[in-house]
């Protein structure tokens, strides 16, 4: 059991360590930080810690750090986030309300959060599981080329060059294009697809084949939003602090690319009474990342599930500040999302 007085050591400690990146000892802590009682007592305090696993020295030195078992118990025992600086809540508002649809506000959101953090951010796009066509767009690039463009209610957009074995006139087009509507438009995405399979019986013989080669494109577009993706940004933030994965970041950048472990992370994260979720060290080992902390939030777009978003980076990071910055850029995303 540790102690009120325990509790506030392991508190300086992570603070110091983190600012500084230099174990610390009981001497730094008595003169920078006013606590009362002498080095011999904080020395004793420090003595508990490392038995209850919470700190560690990494060398012969007197100075100690804080194991990823402690910080998890100062991230539990963080009384409150410390807020975002009025510049910075602007800079949120401001990057991300200039940006057109779905693809540009998670591309901004991400490097936005990158710079906050001076981690690697991670957004995962929305489920539109239950997201429905407002329109689809066929827009003729050369005699035998067209770009399908699907548009949801959400303000996703997603577009598709297509190449035609025959040339097809503007008045084919525009045809094709009041049936496709009529047969989706309105409709959720996960129901669309199945609305598409007749399609080309109401046109001519000699145009079911393109027919049926567009209905094809818009398909792969209706099950790309229903997939599960990430957006990231900063990754050379890793290379800025690859002394705190103990010079080895193969397995942090293995863990990245395969979106699929993180996704899978994010799903399991369970978040706080701040609305954010933190995960640390070794929690992340069956992910590959036993070295890593990752600090989520969820965020909700018209007609989508849940998604998280959130940072990581090494377990030497700036908790409050991170997390408040998680919580803001989630909270602000959710609040334009639904606005549009």
């Amino acid at each position: 059991m540790v102690s009120e007085r325990g509790l506030e050591v392991l508190r300086v400690i992570v603070h110091d360590y983190v600012a500084s990146r230099e174990p610390v000892g009981s001497k730094s802590i008595v003169e920078r930080h006013h606590f009362g009682v002498s080095a011999a007592t904080i020395r004793n305090d420090m003595a508990l810690l490392e038995e209850e696993e919470l700190i560690a020295a990494p060398h012969t030195s007197s100075g100690r750090v804080p194991t990823d078992k402690g910080y998890r118990l100062f991230v539990n025992h963080l009384a409150d986030l410390r807020p975002l600086s009025s510049a910075q809540r602007q800079a949120i508002e401001t990057f991300l309300g200039d940006s057109a649809d779905l693809d540009e506000v998670l591309g901004r959101t991400v490097r936005l959060l990158s710079q906050l953090t001076n981690q690697v951010a991670l957004v995962q796009y929305p489920s539109f599981s239950r997201a429905r066509v407002r329109h689809v767009e066929l827009v003729s690039l050369a005699e035998r080329r067209v770009m399908t463009v699907l548009i949801t209610d959400t303000g996703q957009v997603e577009q598709r060059l297509v190449e035609l074995p025959v040339v097809v006139d503007d008045e084919f087009l525009a045809e094709l294009r009041r049936a496709l509507n009529a047969a989706v438009g309105g409709t959720e995405l996960s129901a669309a697809a199945a609305l598409l399979g007749d399609l080309h019986e109401g046109f001519r013989p000699e145009q079911a084949v393109v027919v049926g080669i567009v209905v094809a494109s818009l398909v792969e577009q209706l099950a790309a939003g229903r997939q599960e993706r990430l957006v990231m940004a900063g990754a050379a933030n890793l290379v800025r602090t690859g002394d705190d994965f103990s010079g080895d970041l193969y397995p942090v950048l293995e863990a990245i690319e395969q979106q699929v472990a993180l996704l899978r992370l994010f799903g399991e994260m369970q978040l706080d009474a701040v609305d954010v979720a933190a995960s640390i060290g070794r929690e992340n080992a069956s992910f590959g990342l036993s070295q890593a902390s990752v600090l989520a939030s969820g965020y909700t777009s018209t007609g989508s599930e849940v998604a998280r978003l959130g940072v990581l980076g090494p377990m030497r990071m700036d908790y409050s500040t991170n997390m408040a910055a998680v919580r803001a850029v989630a909270r602000y995303l959710s609040s334009l999302l639904s606005e549009r």
